[in-house]
């Protein structure tokens, strides 16, 4: 595929950017019924924040709601009201805001909030009022993960005052979360004890006269392994894109995002002769290149410089020399016998830097692993002049 664009004050085409990103949705589709059946007496919260993780929020909330999610999450308001803003109607989440914030118009897009902190629960109240509408609020309580939530030593107080605004109309509980710490550690006792703490918490505010009819803790881990642990809904992130949260399991998922750049040019190169910037690699043998062209502002980190394969019709090629702003250059091997280059390379081809390894491509976790990173962090990398191609129809197949 290829998207182009007319030039101002010209009738001429201008080729999109030679870097891309594939998103596969009917991998988002088969990914969420995985998680549903993994957690079968449970509503699905697809999570969608940071941009679908570098996917594309929209496409991926309305896949995934299609596929048997019944409500969304983020991180902010604002990506929040963004998907309001592109007519997706579905229950919003919302989880880290200021207690400064002014929500009242948050509240009136009919987005959820979070309340992490009694501070936060103030704001809440404020803005209801404010809006002159009953805000949906999810206090977040803080299990064991020691970041964003309530400490236990406020959970009675935050409670009693969440009653008293139940009462006066200005709050629905819709129910209570919290935030695994461990649970890509499957049998870490830490999950065990931060389980038990929400349900002596969601126990403790029924009896205090919360409904709290849907609460949730599971992540992606936690909904593979654990299933929803007897809470309402499970929270999956990362597994609806496709990677695992559990290394060494894929529990059938498929990576839905490709990451892919054109192919500029295939040249020769004598032995001895130094490629790229400061020659950190020099051509052992007199060989063929090739020049990709996407590079560190695209999101190829200059940290993998000659540490990294790429796909290229159907073989593995290293890359080597120094990664660029713009681009890197690929070993392809020496001329064979007749001449020709190795695998038939030519400019104009696409060479995945990853993608799904079921079709051969390298995976988003073998570049985490070179980084010292994680996959999420690598599929949110994607940027700059990448342009972004969502397919309605599987990838798997196509050349």
């Amino acid at each position: 595929m290829t998207t182009i664009v007319p030039a101002a004050g010209s009738t001429a085409p201008i080729p999109a950017g030679p870097a891309r990103v594939d998103i596969d949705l009917p991998a988002i589709a088969h990914n969420t019924e995985i998680l549903a059946a993994k957690a079968p007496d449970a509503e699905v919260m697809a999570v969608v924040k940071a941009d679908g993780y570098g996917h594309g929020a929209p496409a991926v909330a309305r896949t995934a709601l299609e596929a048997g999610a019944t409500s969304l999450g983020v991180t902010t308001l604002a990506e929040a009201v963004a998907l309001r803003q592109v007519g997706i109607s579905a229950p919003i989440l919302a989880w880290l805001y200021s207690a400064g914030d002014d929500v009242s118009g948050v509240i009136g897009a009919g987005i959820d909030i979070a309340v992490p902190s009694p501070e936060h629960l103030d704001a809440v109240v404020a803005g209801a009022r404010k809006s002159g509408m009953r805000a949906r609020v999810t206090p977040k309580l803080d299990t064991g993960l020691g970041r964003s939530g309530i400490m236990p030593l406020h959970w009675e107080r935050t409670f009693d005052r969440l009653v008293a605004a139940e009462r006066e109309g200005i709050i629905e509980v819709t129910g209570l979360m919290a935030h695994f710490a461990n649970a890509d550690a499957p049998g870490d006792p830490v999950i065990d004890s931060q389980v038990t703490a929400l349900h002596e918490a969601v126990e403790q505010a029924r009896s205090m006269g919360l409904e709290c009819p849907r609460n949730h803790h599971s992540n992606s881990a936690g909904t593979l392994t654990r299933g929803s642990d007897g809470f309402e809904i499970v929270r999956p992130g990362i597994a609806l894109y496709g990677l695992s949260p559990i290394e060494g399991e894929d529990f059938g998922l498929r990576p839905a995002m490709t990451f892919s750049a054109e192919v500029l040019m295939v040249k020769d190169v004598n032995e001895g002769q130094g490629i790229s910037y400061g020659h950190s690699w020099i051509a052992p043998r007199d060989t063929v290149v090739a020049l990709v062209a996407a590079g560190y502002a695209d999101g190829v980190w200059r940290l993998l410089s000659n540490n990294f394969d790429v796909q290229l019709r159907g073989g593995r090629y290293a890359q080597v020399g120094r990664v660029c702003m713009d681009q890197f250059v690929v070993e392809l091997g020496p001329r064979t016998a007749s001449g020709a280059v190795p695998g038939g390379i030519r400019a104009g081809d696409r060479a995945v830097m990853f993608g799904d390894p079921a079709r051969g491509a390298p995976h988003a976790g073998d570049w985490a692993d070179k980084l010292g990173t994680i996959h999420y962090e690598v599929v949110c990398a994607a940027r700059g002049r990448a342009a972004r191609y969502v397919h309605t129809t599987s990838l798997q197949g196509e050349e």
